[in-house]
């Protein structure tokens, strides 16, 4: 009797094993799946208190875009040192309205501050050797040392009647920026050139209440 007990017993184990499928014994195959999240479209905002610095584009998940109250700089704020271009790509539902650019000199760099409604745009900042109009290539007859260039897409810098919601050109006479000059808005892009009296490091921010894009540029 304890024999035919014994046997009973095992007799479910050998069925177990014999439908695991293994050849020759072998344990089956683990698939690990790795799962790639695309972050929504367009670019990152910099972490608070990080701005983008040239030859670098921000990649992952957007961040809170850190608040600031107009050109004001925060005090131990250094000199920018990077020279290399600057490209963030976004596709708002809406495209911005540029309502404004403002300036001030701080110790060490000139600010320049592009006031924006609406929600965050994609923007490039790069060196042009010179301005040109955007829609027929004219050339901008603005004399500088240097031209930075400030390009904005998807957004627009004219009211519903086509109307442009700031002048053409605006002289700043800080120590770097001599002036600032809106040199397209044509087709979803709106394009401003910073006239400087020398090429010099420049960085690139974003500030929060209202949105607005914010170039240092060094003396």
């Amino acid at each position: 009797m304890r024999s035919t007990a014994v046997a009973a017993a095992l007799l479910p184990l050998a069925l177990l094993t014999a439908c695991g499928g293994g050849t020759g014994g072998s344990p089956e195959a683990t698939v690990t799946t790795t799962v790639s999240v695309t972050p929504s479209a367009g670019s990152t905002v910099p972490p608070s208190g990080s701005p983008v610095t040239p030859d670098a584009t921000a990649p992952g998940t957007p961040s809170p875009i850190p608040s600031r109250e107009h050109t004001a700089a925060t005090p131990d704020l250094p000199p920018p040192s990077g020279t290399g271009p600057v490209e963030v790509k976004r596709s708002p539902q809406r495209p911005p309205l540029v309502t404004g650019v403002r300036f001030a000199a701080h110790p060490g760099f000139d600010r320049v501050v592009v006031d924006l409604r609406g929600a965050p745009t994609g923007y490039h900042v790069r060196w042009v050797t010179q301005l040109l109009q955007d829609g027929s290539g004219d050339p901008v007859e603005v004399k500088g040392g240097a031209y930075l260039q400030v390009a904005l897409n998807p957004a627009s810098a004219h009211t519903e009647d086509g109307k442009p919601t700031w002048q053409r050109i605006q002289k700043a006479g800080l120590p770097n920026v001599r002036s600032v000059v809106r040199t397209g808005d044509f087709e979803g892009t709106v394009t401003l050139g910073l006239v400087l009296g020398h090429r010099a490091g420049f960085r690139v921010d974003e500030q929060s209440a209202p949105y607005r894009l914010v170039i240092d540029i060094a003396h």
